[in-house]
């Protein structure tokens, strides 16, 4: 039976201490958040952990995973956890990407796929798609909160984040992981002006899954993004903006399950 009990320890890559969350036993998932380190309350752990051992580390500059002066770039993320897979036990290892972490989770399937088994890419950035006149991700660092808000979730009332509830531990935790965000995805805006190109080299199988209200990518983004990785599949959660892991676990959790056996 898996070990749902949740617990988050420091994990050391090279010279980098991260904050890693980890629950369950079993298949080995490594999953790398989108715009804020993954919530240890998060419904779909728990759904997940079932079955599969989950390795969630926190982004150097998020949580309380320390960055360097001189790591600043989706590049260094990206060796780092090269890196990270290489330094774990397991021959291979699923891959599973949210949102910012899904863009990290494609850039190393294309650099490397010797040591991930699957791929699971969940409404994640990285492309750009569009002409220069076109924006494809919406701007969350410019935008009206409000505009972010309702474009991010299925029902924001539900789900949004509610700052005037949250610690003050809480609030320094996403300010932290915004400042990071800021500094790894801004210029070019979320996305890298090569790796549409070089997503045709992931040789493994891949899920690309989308939430059906999403307007931050939309899921016409997300259809040509897994058009580029061959063999791909695709599929769209109703009910869930930009999180579907959050807003519809349940259905979340049988995507996944069945697509890693």
């Amino acid at each position: 039976m898996a070990n749902r009990t949740a617990l988050t320890d420091g994990l050391t890559v090279r010279d980098l201490m991260l904050e890693v969350l980890r629950r369950g036993a079993g298949q080995p998932i490594l999953a790398l958040s989108g715009l804020q380190p993954i919530d240890p309350a998060a419904r779909f752990l728990d759904l997940l952990s079932r079955q599969a051992e989950i390795i969630a580390p926190s982004h150097p500059g998020f949580g309380d995973s320390s960055r360097p002066a001189d790591f600043e770039t989706v590049y260094d993320l990206v060796h780092l956890y090269l890196d990270l897979l290489d330094s774990l036990p397991q021959e291979k290892v699923t891959v599973l990407g949210f949102s910012f972490g899904g863009w990290l989770a494609a850039e190393m399937a294309a650099a490397c796929c010797h040591r991930i088994d699957r791929l699971i890419l969940v409404d994640p950035f990285g492309i750009k798609l569009g002409d220069r006149e076109s924006r494809d991700i919406l701007d969350v660092f410019n935008a009206h909160p409000d505009t972010v808000r309702a474009a991010e979730w299925h029902d924001p009332d539900r789900f949004a984040p509610d700052f005037n509830a949250m610690t003050d531990t809480a609030l320094v935790r996403y300010a932290r992981a915004r400042d990071a965000l800021c500094l790894y995805g801004f210029q070019p805006y979320m996305y890298n002006p090569q790796l549409k190109r070089w997503l045709a080299r992931i040789n493994v199988p891949t899920l690309v899954l989308w939430g059906a209200s999403d307007r931050i990518v939309t899921p016409e983004y997300g259809r040509d993004y897994a058009g580029l990785i061959p063999g791909a599949r695709f599929a769209v959660i109703d009910g869930a903006g930009h999180h579907p892991e959050i807003e519809q676990a349940d259905a979340f959790v049988d995507h996944v399950a069945g697509f890693i056996g």
